[in-house]
């Protein structure tokens, strides 16, 4: 007698496990799977949009994405970077589309000599929108971060600067930036807890 297949488990790679640890409030693991797929993040958006430093931007909204809503993330629909390379596409194809669309008004402002504004957010989609409240609620919960975690925050993922860079940089131990980092991470998140866009994590917030 055969017995049916036994499906495979949501969580059964590398990435899969990092992604339930950071449910679970794990900043270390974020720390993790953003240097295991960032490069692949920045090189999606850098093939559709053919600039480094959109391509940049595209990559840190994937990543406020992940820390702010990991639990979007379903395994039935694919893997962790599978997951990832969507939000990647579908964020630079729409950084795309807007800078075409204010090209061609610039253009036909230039053809028919009439004062052009910038298209209206209610204009937009309302993914888009919501992108954008959700970058300015990252923005403004940064603020709540202390001043230390937030500067290594900044650096590690918005310069792309290794722990190690900082370290040697700042002239401290390598710990104390993964501390900044981590109880950063930890800030971030609780902060945008109180703001309705992420669910809050345990754990103190030193350093």
């Amino acid at each position: 007698m055969r017995h049916p297949q036994r499906a495979p488990g949501p969580e059964t790679g590398p990435l899969e496990k990092l992604l339930a640890e950071i449910r679970k409030g794990s900043a270390s693991a974020f720390d993790r799977l953003y240097g295991m797929t960032a490069p692949m993040v920045r090189a999606i958006a850098l093939q559709i949009l053919g600039d480094p430093m959109d391509a940049e931007d595209v990559c840190h909204d994937v990543f406020l994405h992940v820390i702010s809503h990991p639990e979007r993330y379903d395994p039935s629909r694919g893997s962790v970077e599978a997951w990832l390379a969507v939000l990647a596409k579908s964020r630079a194809t729409d950084r795309l589309r807007r800078k075409k669309r204010l090209l061609l008004a610039a253009e036909r402002e230039k053809l028919e000599g009439n004062s052009w504004t910038a298209p209206q957010a209610d204009a937009e989609p309302e993914s888009r929108v919501l992108a954008k409240l959700q970058s300015e609620a990252v923005r403004l919960a940064l603020l709540e971060v202390p001043v230390a975690q937030r500067q290594a925050l900044a650096a590690a993922y918005y310069q792309g600067r290794t722990q190690r860079e900082l370290a040697e940089e700042w002239r401290v131990p390598l710990g104390t930036v993964k501390s900044r980092v981590r109880y950063g991470l930890g800030h971030l998140r609780r902060a945008l807890a109180h703001m309705g866009w992420a669910e809050a994590e345990g754990g103190d917030g030193r350093v």
